[in-house]
């Protein structure tokens, strides 16, 4: 049911509730990630989708996670670091967490029953896999470690051309706000 995934709450760096919620209209991608990986890379063309994106409806968010080969094993502040200063990311890195076992993030417990991997796989295999939700907050695929994000960039434009009107980025509407009221 799309709409229990908009009552999901993460944390995010800086430890603040990062409700879901607020990603109702939005194409989200999420993603696992390691600095220390040879997946890492994959930060760029992640950077570049946002980049060319976020302002039609894309959210990205990246949640690191130490599991796979102790890959993450920075704090909160290097991991923003390194992000920023080796890849320039601007999208949202959230806390740290675990998306296997018994501590496993409820994020990932919901991402993984709602789109099991091949064969009915409910683990996360390695770092940067990654889930693409639609506008209604629906799970439609997952990624594997290999999939280079620029080879997801037609599904996510797809998805992004059926946000309904509605629901669609109001940049000329949060303009508007900005103007000057006319007083007479």
């Amino acid at each position: 049911m799309a709409s229990k995934f908009y009552s999901l709450i993460a944390k995010d760096a800086k430890g603040q509730d990062y409700a879901f919620s607020q990603l109702k209209g939005k194409v989200v991608l999420i993603v696992n990630v390691a600095s220390k990986c040879g997946f890492t890379p994959q930060y760029k063309d992640l950077e570049q989708l946002y980049k060319s994106h976020k302002d039609s409806g894309l959210v990205i968010l990246g949640f690191p996670c130490n599991q796979f080969g102790s890959q993450e094993p920075g704090t909160q502040e290097e991991i923003a670091s390194f992000c920023n200063l080796n890849y320039g990311v601007s999208f949202p890195i959230m806390e740290k967490i675990e998306v296997n076992g018994d501590k496993a993030s409820p994020i990932y417990t919901y991402l993984k029953a709602e789109k099991p991997g091949l064969l009915g796989l409910k683990r996360i295999k390695w770092n940067f896999e990654k889930f693409l939700i639609d506008s209604n907050g629906k799970v439609v695929e997952r990624f594997a470690s290999t999939t280079n994000p620029s080879s997801i960039e037609p599904k996510i434009k797809s998805l992004i051309s059926q946000i309904p009107a509605s629901d669609a980025p109001a940049a000329a509407e949060a303009e508007s706000k900005t103007e000057p009221e006319n007083k007479l």
